[in-house]
């Protein structure tokens, strides 16, 4: 399946929302990403919304929906999917009929909280981004960065879904069991080597049934969209830990989702070709298909940026640690992840969430991680005040970014996904 482009991606489309024209803007029309949201500080119910400029449309109160449960409108057809994008598109364009009625339904984004856009019942962790793996691998394995399956199957790991928590919201610095190569025996205290992962998230959409496989060419027609997700990770907590079953402690503390949906409909402009270096092995038939070498890949600008507890009472603004392009990063497609997760028959449901695992660049600048950043902790980054740091302390908040920008489309942002580490 294909997404294809229609009026709902109209360059000369504007809004009756002002804001939502600005140059820059993360959310013009174009864009319309889904999330949960409420009056800051209320007690209401999450309610489903629709990102326009800096206000957010609230779906039920301007009648195009009749339910606040998200995943049973991530499960519709991609069919109903695009005719509800093309009516709330169409009902906020300038001059529509809509908006005197529509306007009563906003809430300034600034005066809403927001929750995890949708139930995730159950998350696989991937690892497709090359580079960081090799990077990676060479700190454990000099001799052998990648393992011999790395370039035919994507590597993954089912998580844990309890843990997943909305932007802005902070976690205590996790604790538990680590080993210093010169020690005898573990010790049991706080991680000290607290990392950040950039990665994006897969929403699925459609399910399929147990014992049913998704082929390729459907694969993203049972995809909602994609949102940022940081999977923080205790790399002192894994290094003791992960084998011979892999990271457990180090990473179920928690993983951190942007509250904004992107949908895959609103991503049709930011394609891009997938195609494997040469010399390195092509896809198998279940892997490989015409629309996927095509488009497969998405092109979306991602950033890393920390905020210190002192940079934040000196009034400082964060500091960019990473800049990268997921075209460049990502080894496996969305497509492939679904296909090769479901052929066996596993059976995928609405608000399932598939990580990308750590999308890091070819070169040092788009590395996705502090362990990259700093060689194993080895080399310590400088901020513009003066601090160092190898791994996060407490107080630091991470915020990652992303954006998709081309010629002949209107730029289209992903929001933000910020945490804050605790005492």
């Amino acid at each position: 399946m294909t997404f294809t482009l229609d009026a709902t991606h109209d360059t000369q489309r504007k809004s009756w929302v002002e804001s939502a024209n600005a140059a820059g803007s993360d959310f013009p029309i174009q864009n319309l990403p889904f999330g949960r949201f409420r009056a800051a500080g209320s007690s209401e119910a999450f309610r489903i919304g629709v990102a326009i400029g800096d206000q957010i449309l609230d779906l039920r109160a301007a009648g195009l929906i009749a339910t606040d449960d998200m995943n049973a409108l991530m499960a519709a057809a991609p069919a109903e999917r695009q005719a509800l994008r093309l009516k709330i598109s169409d009902g906020l364009a300038a001059g529509s009929p809509q908006q005197a009625a529509w306007a009563q339904a906003l809430l300034p984004q600034a005066q809403a909280e927001y929750t995890v856009p949708c139930k995730v019942g159950d998350y696989t962790d991937f690892y497709t981004g090359i580079h960081h793996a090799t990077t990676i691998g060479k700190l454990f394995r000099p001799d052998q960065p990648l393992m011999p399956n790395y370039k035919w199957v994507p590597i993954g790991y089912h998580g844990r879904a309890s843990s997943i928590v909305v932007s802005g919201q902070s976690f205590k610095r996790p604790q538990g069991q680590t080993k210093a190569p010169d020690a005898t025996e573990p010790s049991f205290g706080p991680c000290k080597r607290l990392d950040y992962e950039l990665e994006l998230g897969f929403y699925v959409g459609q399910g399929n049934a147990l014992g049913e496989s998704i082929g390729i060419d459907q694969a993203e027609a049972h995809l909602f969209g994609v949102g940022l997700f940081n999977d923080w990770s205790a790399r002192d907590l894994q290094a003791w830990e992960y084998q011979p079953l892999g990271p457990f402690l180090a990473k179920n503390f928690a993983s951190t989702v942007s509250p904004w949906i992107v949908t895959m409909e609103a991503l049709a402009p930011f394609r891009a070709p997938f195609t494997r270096p040469e010399g390195d092995p092509q896809p198998l038939p279940y892997l490989d298909g015409a629309v996927n070498r095509a488009q497969g890949q998405l092109d979306i600008t991602l950033e890393v940026y920390v905020q210190t507890a002192k940079m934040r009472a000196e009034g400082a603004e964060p500091a960019r640690l990473t800049h990268g392009r997921v075209k460049d990063a990502a080894y496996w497609t969305a497509a492939q992840l679904v296909a090769h997760h479901t052929v066996n028959g596993c059976n995928l449901q609405p608000g399932d969430l598939l990580g990308s695992g750590t999308l890091s660049g070819p070169t040092l600048d788009a590395a996705g991680s502090l362990m990259e950043l700093t060689l194993g902790g080895k080399q310590a980054i400088t901020l513009p005040n003066g601090e160092q740091r190898t791994f996060l302390q407490d107080g630091d908040t991470l915020i990652l970014r992303g954006w998709c920008e081309r010629e002949g489309a209107v730029r289209i942002g992903l929001g933000e996904a910020s945490g804050t580490v605790l005492a």
